[in-house]
């Protein structure tokens, strides 16, 4: 996505302790993801992200946002009221005008448009503020100084749309104020009242692993699914050669599905490799096919350790009957 960035440096916003407590840069970040079916059926989701962390969601029944930590108000409990109130007359704005602006702009049903916007503090101590928008997947537009500026993946609907939105300086104005002002505040608000529970989000956490297969949709291929889960923190990135879904679980851990279709034939011997922070150098490693055999080496042996009691405690009874025999 197009970034924008807008520097703010740490003198302007005392940071103190808790700069000291966050040694990575973080950021606090609220995505929204709306799509548009048809000109009568919107669907909306919004999130509010403290690095990897999610702590605000976003009820589309009722328009109100959903604390889901004890401290994700901080000490800003009217300041957040307020920016709920303006972010609850955005969406409903934001939906309206997209669809009275469909024909104008040459957009068709079904699509989807993404906007992430929020503030980063880096462990230098600087707040860099960012709000870049998609349409589609793609680069669209981005605000900075009190501007709008279209991608050059947005083309010509994209500097149409900042056509559209440049008389209204209210807005950005608006915009400004809450990247600028509003953002690095609730940020270092935040990471204070949320410490004690942050930092044990700094410990790191050793993922489990198993693995599963399933029927794939040609015949004779086997698909063979990696599952890792209960790790942290999350991987920046996977590898290239890999493809699979980071997903959060219900305790701010980590779970990872990996799914890899094989000839069938061709499955034993392949392996699932785990590697993660928290393991050091002791990666862990699981082998396709090899589960059902060590299955069966171990039923051998406790087969046979089963037989010979069996035959050394009927040999006693012999020997004992020998004896006692008159």
């Amino acid at each position: 996505m197009l970034l924008l960035e807008l520097t703010f440096f740490a003198i302007l916003f005392p940071i103190g302790d808790t700069q000291d407590a966050f040694k990575k840069p973080i950021s606090f970040h609220i995505i929204q993801i709306t799509s548009f079916a048809h000109n009568s059926w919107v669907k909306y989701q919004g999130s509010g992200w403290l690095g990897d962390l999610q702590i605000h969601g976003w009820d589309s029944d009722s328009g109100t946002a959903i604390f889901l930590k004890p401290w994700s108000k901080c000490n800003f409990s009217d300041e957040v009221f307020e920016v709920v109130e303006l972010f609850r007359v955005h969406v409903f704005t934001f939906i309206q005008e997209t669809k009275a602006h469909v024909n104008v702009l040459k957009m068709e049903y079904p699509f989807v448009i993404q906007v992430i916007a929020g503030c980063k503090l880096h462990s230098a101590g600087a707040i860099l503020s960012f709000l870049p928008g998609a349409f589609g997947g793609l680069d669209f537009v981005g605000f900075k100084n009190y501007s709008c500026v279209p991608a050059p993946e947005g083309g010509s609907r994209a500097q149409n749309v900042c056509i559209l939105l440049a008389p209204y300086h209210d807005i950005f104005y608006t915009v400004e104020k809450l990247l600028c002002e509003t953002c690095p505040q609730y940020l270092l608000g935040v990471l204070e009242a949320g410490k004690a529970d942050l930092q044990k989000q700094v410990l790191f956490l050793k993922p489990k692993a198993w693995l599963s297969s399933d029927s794939a949709h040609e015949p004779s291929h086997l698909q063979l699914v990696c599952h890792v889960s209960g790790f942290y923190p999350k991987p920046q990135e996977l590898p290239e050669t890999q493809r699979g879904d980071i997903l959060p679980n219900a305790d701010d851990t980590w779970y990872l599905r990996m799914t890899l279709d094989v000839v069938t034939e061709e499955a034993t011997g392949l392996s699932c490799q785990v590697k993660h922070s928290s393991l050091g150098r002791q990666d862990i490693v699981f082998y396709w096919g090899h589960s059902n055999s060590i299955g069966r080496i171990i039923l051998a042996i406790v087969s046979s350790l089963i037989f010979f009691l069996c035959f050394a405690l009927w040999l006693r009874l012999t020997c004992v009957n020998i004896i006692l025999s008159p």
